[in-house]
């Protein structure tokens, strides 16, 4: 088994680090961020760090990387204090990957990588139509981390969802609903269930659900 320390990791070259350590955590949710600017212009990003944060009240987090160039999402959410979180489906993985191109700040990403932006409900920023999951979050917190990446914090408005993904338990039928995940940078799968077990309690090993 190879053993690699901190200075081994910090004497990689750039791009080989950067996607060992985006892959080694494993595979990691595909989401687009879709959000509007203070003038209106609709923006679309494909992020792999939403991550849950509490259920009571529904809180979500995305870690967005350092400003030290223009960040459109994080400008955005900053600004208007609205974003969607959209699953990535299968059909559309090609067009999702696009939307990390660097497109200028006046041009929408929706129109570029081919998605139709969704508004529901009088909530400000843009849905994508095309997903078969999407939250409405309202920014709550922000958190700085030491390397310069920022934690954003949202509260949870709105979910929209199919019916027939929705178990009777509350958990999702992700397969069902065509959501796919990422490794590293740049690659997508599609899971395949493997088990489902019931609440852990000790003295009585892995019940299946």
């Amino acid at each position: 088994m190879r053993h690699l320390t901190t200075a081994d990791i910090a004497a990689f070259d750039k791009i080989y680090r950067l996607n060992l350590i985006n892959s080694i955590t494993g595979y990691k949710p595909a989401n687009l961020i879709g959000t509007t600017s203070a003038e209106g212009t609709t923006n679309l990003a494909i992020f792999s760090s939403v991550i849950h944060l509490g259920s009571a009240p529904a809180v979500l987090g995305i870690v967005t990387r350092p400003a030290t160039v223009p960040r459109h999402t994080y400008e955005n959410i900053k600004a208007t204090g609205c974003y969607t979180i959209n699953h990535v489906v299968a059909d559309f993985v090609g067009a999702a990957h696009y939307t990390s191109a660097e497109f200028g700040r006046d041009e929408s990403e929706f129109a570029q990588c081919g998605f139709t932006p969704a508004y529901r409900d009088d909530f400000p920023a843009p849905y994508v139509a095309e997903s078969r999951i999407g939250l409405g979050l309202r920014l709550r917190e922000e958190l700085p981390i030491h390397n310069g990446t920022v934690l954003l914090v949202g509260t949870v408005e709105h979910i929209y969802l199919p019916e027939e993904v929705l178990r009777p338990d509350g958990t999702l039928d992700l397969q069902q609903a065509g959501a796919v995940c990422i490794s590293g940078l740049d690659g997508y799968h599609q899971v395949a269930p493997l088990a489902s077990f019931a609440y852990a309690r000790p003295g009585q090993g892995p019940q299946p659900k």
